[in-house]
């Protein structure tokens, strides 16, 4: 690949095979470089084909305007996240991540630290993910020498989960809501509370992110029309399960107008029945 134009060391403009325009990232790729010269593509840890993104010129905006350190710091994060979630994520990371880290660094400077409201559900409900955020600023405090506060790391982390469900921010904060809302009806159903250190538990939560994503994503769908013939052995067998997920179906319905099928109606009472109560 020939470098048609370079934005910093670590990131070209070029074209691939097929003639796309597409931007190319990697350490130290257009070091000592100009353009019409050749890359290393050894070095290339990152593509964008800028037809196939919703805003190309944000991106480009961002890796021209931010500093390099900056940039290779998002990448960082953004491969250890893939690795630890063992998944893609959505490129509209990279600018979002990259406008957050580089604004969240100018504010700590100046003396300006924001409290993430939903610190403690992110804690709860995304724990990998905020362990992603943790490894962010601890990335930070290494590279510019300033400890930011955890509520930081949730801030990242929300980023994140934007990516892996790719929703908008404002979504994931309603789906965190929305989590928060189902365990509570869970906890208050049976008056206890729930060992959140569990696989069970992170399975019931897990559920519910991605009921909620089908909710605010606007992902409906009609009923299922076919009625699940274990739900009557499930009434039976597991019957404070199964009256708690009537609670649960009543709720979403009156205030998101979203009606659970029979098989999203099984599972919730499913995981609700395999909680482990401490």
């Amino acid at each position: 690949m020939l470098i048609r134009k370079i934005l910093n060391n670590n990131v070209i403009i070029t074209y691939d095979v097929n003639g796309r325009e597409i931007v190319v990232m990697g350490k130290g790729i257009a070091y000592g470089k100009k353009n019409g010269d050749c890359i290393d593509t050894q070095k290339v840890t990152k593509k964008f084909i800028l037809s196939s993104m919703e805003y190309p010129d944000r991106l480009i905006d961002a890796l021209s305007s931010i500093s390099p350190d900056c940039i290779e710091l998002c990448d960082d994060i953004i491969q250890y996240a893939k690795h630890k979630l063992s998944s893609e994520l959505d490129d509209s990371l990279y600018i979002s991540l990259l406008d957050h880290i580089s604004t969240s660094i100018e504010r700590y400077k100046n003396g300006v630290k924001l409290k993430n409201k939903l610190l403690w559900e992110i804690k709860q409900f995304y724990k990998n993910e905020y362990e992603i955020g943790q490894y962010g600023i601890a990335m930070i405090k290494e590279k510019y020498g300033l400890t930011l506060l955890d509520d930081e790391a949730g801030f990242i982390a929300l980023h994140i989960i934007s990516a892996e469900l790719s929703n908008d921010i404002q979504d994931i904060y309603e789906i965190t809501e929305f989590i928060q809302s189902i365990v509570n009806i869970t906890k208050y159903y049976f008056m206890c509370n729930f060992d959140t250190d569990t696989l069970q538990y992170f399975q019931f939560i897990t559920l519910l992110k991605f009921l909620g994503h089908r909710i605010f994503s606007k992902d409906f769908k009609p009923p299922t029309l076919i009625k699940n013939n274990l739900l009557d052995i499930i009434e039976i067998n597991y019957t404070e399960p199964y009256l708690c997920s009537i609670k649960i179906k009543e709720f979403i319905g009156q205030k998101y107008n979203y009606q659970l099928d029979d098989d999203e109606f099984l599972y919730i009472t499913i995981y609700i029945a395999n909680l482990p109560k401490i």
